[in-house]
């Protein structure tokens, strides 16, 4: 077996470690081509797609509108032997649907601590769901590695 697939996660270890992040980089195309990452609160749905929300106006939409193309990264560690993470790479889909939104931050908000009532968004979390647009990440490859699966052989 190859070092790849030896630290390679499952994909129920994917799923585990994607919940437990708060935080992943998309990487979309700007301007030129020139790779355009930022950081982002995400959620994953039912069906494994990723999805996160963005001001409508923001950078990424205006990349993502050019090149549905991104890559998210999500990692943890500082020593080599720590060193986890998954790259996904997908297609996004830019939704303009205020109860996706809506959704989508309550998952956001769930995941880090802060849980909101489904039923009953507040006043100010509809406004801002409204200037939204959720953007959504179907996997097409996913790449993951963890370097404490080798054991203390580098």
């Amino acid at each position: 077996m190859s070092r790849r697939a030896s630290i390679g996660l499952s994909e129920a270890e994917v799923a585990d470690f994607l919940d437990a992040k708060e935080t992943i980089v998309i990487v979309s195309n700007g301007v030129g081509g020139s790779p355009h990452p930022m950081p982002m609160w995400f959620a994953r749905d039912e069906e494994g797609f990723i999805r996160m929300t963005t001001y409508r106006k923001s950078q990424k939409i205006r990349n993502i509108e050019r090149d549905p193309r991104v890559s998210l990264l999500a990692e943890s560690g500082i020593d080599y032997a720590e060193l986890k993470g998954v790259v996904i790479y997908g297609r996004a889909e830019l939704i303009d649907d205020e109860e996706l939104a809506l959704d989508t931050m309550r998952r956001i908000g769930e995941k880090a601590g802060r849980p909101t009532q489904a039923g009953s968004p507040d006043e100010g979390m509809r406004r801002n769901a409204a200037k939204r647009l959720v953007i959504r990440v179907k996997p097409d490859k996913i790449v993951s590695w963890d370097h404490a699966k080798l054991g203390g052989a580098y």
